[in-house]
């Protein structure tokens, strides 16, 4: 699933086709090696969701500009790429998007000070968006969560007895908050009634949840080609991710013999996670609770006011988290 998804939404595929050419101008960088891979990073295929359901939740108002909404949007896939590009850093990840990583043609200093790079420029476009200072602390708010989830992350890294509320706390500021901000954003800056507003951040949040956990199922379970991602990443960087950590507390002595390797696991060490993975169910598990996320978002989006903003929302979400890749 790329981009193609947005030609089912006509209403918004023109916005977010708009929306690329201004992200190519709003990031400007001297160092051209460093802004042509930053460039390379935005055009090469992500979704551009968090935008998309920014744009969404905006037509439940009519109170902002075509430019504070242009620039609303771009703040929060500008946002979105600085944190994937320092999580290349800590995952020591080669490629990105189908693209060499900056740290690994230009080493971690050089991508932590892109990343950074990228967060003043996102905070350049939420000011541009809105000139109200509760929408402007509540992207701070935001940000905190989401770097708050990354590091809390670090210290869940190689913890087989990683309960689920510690999972979901996790995901919840590393992925889902940046979701619950995108509809959040959308809808105030548009100046979306209160019926609307009042579920923004819940809708967001099962999203993102959902969608993390999708994403999970997908390392364990997906098809490289298609996700355009190494499976079992997340594992080798020590990162135990929701299938494992359904499965492990039906085996916890076989997967502990494997797992106390940690950082030295073989590939083949790591392919014998999988195998006890699929063996003890836990992409299966890990797929109910999925449904149960999906189940919730789409219940929320359900209460918004009827129309064809609202059906779209509720045909976008079954798409995102139903897919294969």
């Amino acid at each position: 699933m790329d981009r193609q998804l947005w030609r089912q939404f006509p209403q918004v595929e023109p916005q977010l086709n708009a929306l690329q050419k201004y992200l190519m101008a709003a990031v400007q960088l001297d160092n051209q090696p460093i802004h042509n891979k930053i460039l390379a990073l935005l055009n090469s295929g992500g979704k551009l969701l968090r935008p998309g359901y920014f744009y969404l939740f905006s037509e439940f108002g009519d109170q902002a500009t075509s430019e504070q909404l242009q620039a609303g949007a771009a703040a929060l896939e500008i946002l979105h790429v600085g944190t994937l590009i320092h999580d290349d850093v800590i995952d020591e990840s080669a490629t990105r998007r189908g693209v060499r990583t900056i740290q690994m043609k230009y080493g971690q200093r050089n991508a932590i000070y892109a990343g950074d790079f990228m967060f003043t420029v996102y905070f350049n476009q939420v000011l541009k968006s809105t000139a109200d200072r509760d929408l402007v602390q509540n992207h701070v708010n935001s940000m905190h969560q989401i770097l708050w989830g990354e590091l809390h992350q670090m210290d869940l890294n190689y913890r087989e007895n990683t309960t689920l509320d510690e999972y979901l706390a996790e995901i919840s500021g590393k992925t889902a908050e940046l979701f619950a901000l995108s509809c959040y954003q959308g809808a105030m800056v548009a100046g979306a009634p209160q019926a609307v507003t009042r579920l923004t951040r819940e809708i967001g949040l099962a999203i993102g949840r959902a969608y993390q956990m999708l994403d999970d199922i997908l390392d364990y379970a997906g098809d490289p080609q298609k996700t355009k991602k190494p499976i079992l990443e997340d594992l080798r960087s020590g990162v135990y991710s929701l299938p494992l950590l359904l499965a492990i507390p039906k085996a916890p002595h076989e997967f502990h013999r494997l797992l106390k390797k940690q950082h030295d696991m073989t590939a083949t060490d790591i392919q014998a996670v999988q195998a006890l993975v699929t063996q003890y169910d836990g992409v299966g598990a890990a797929r109910k609770l999925a449904t149960a996320w999906t189940d919730k978002a789409l219940s929320s989006i359900a209460q918004l006011p009827a129309g064809t903003t609202r059906n779209d929302l509720t045909k976008l979400t079954t798409m995102l988290l139903r897919r294969d890749h």
